[in-house]
């Protein structure tokens, strides 16, 4: 029988976990070892999505580290995400649980509208593998001290995480071209032309910056928030209907 979004969703997913879990709750690693490889996407993409702001120096770096052991677990094959002895150990009851999926589909309900299981071939195990050795990739160049350094892989991390949670092949292939291209124009512009790339870098931000761009591209994001509350309250106004 075919995967549909309704049961491969995040969502749907937590929503049953929750319900089948027993009155004293779940620890934190029986919990990851229930969602799975979706674990991998749930707390890659809340590490990406604070990476994904122009010039914010520091937090990106400091992040980049445990999203690099993230896609390197995902590199090495393991099907479930590994934690520290002491994080895996703590306990969510029941109420907590169900808390937290009401929360997920309350916030996060409306990732489900357009991401589905698609392109199946992408969401098979030695895909998720040569996946997560790119996004190790994608992670390194985080590290590296240069503007939009972190921005840029940062929605490539983003989106393929969305495709991980939802098993989405489209969104995770979006991902890796993004990431990927930002990683050949970075490196490939050290290697010709050296330390005059970074400065060339600069200076076209600094022309961007002076010409507005970035109050576009501000706009442009302010947009995709607006239309996420939009799906979220007509969403809600459909459930009060009688």
């Amino acid at each position: 029988m075919e995967n549909t979004a309704h049961d491969t969703g995040m969502i749907s997913r937590l929503e049953s976990i929750a319900a089948d879990a027993p009155e004293d709750g779940l620890t934190l690693g029986e919990l990851t070892e229930q969602l799975g490889e979706q674990a991998f996407g749930v707390v890659l993409f809340v590490l990406a999505v604070p990476v994904c702001m122009p010039f914010l120096y520091g937090i990106p770096q400091i992040v980049a580290l445990p999203m690099l052991a993230i896609c390197a677990q995902l590199a090495m094959g393991r099907e479930t995400l590994w934690l520290p002895g002491r994080f895996a150990a703590r306990r969510l009851s029941k109420a907590d649980l169900v808390k937290t999926a009401q929360g997920a589909k309350k916030w996060f309900g409306w990732i489900e509208h357009f991401a589905a299981p698609r392109l199946a071939f992408l969401s098979g195990a030695i895909a998720h593998r040569i996946a997560g050795a790119m996004f190790c990739l994608f992670c390194l160049s985080i590290l590296v001290p240069l503007p939009l350094t972190n921005s840029t892989p940062g929605v490539a991390l983003a989106l393929a995480a969305l495709g991980l949670i939802n098993r989405d092949g489209l969104l995770v292939l979006a991902g890796v071209i993004i990431g990927t291209g930002w990683i050949i124009i970075l490196y490939g512009g050290l290697i010709i032309l050296g330390p005059a790339f970074i400065e060339l870098l600069i200076d076209v931000l600094r022309r961007a910056l002076d010409e507005g761009v970035w109050a576009i591209v501000l706009l442009g994001v302010l947009g995709l928030v607006a239309l996420a509350a939009i799906v979220i309250w007509r969403r809600r106004q459909a459930r009060t209907k009688p």
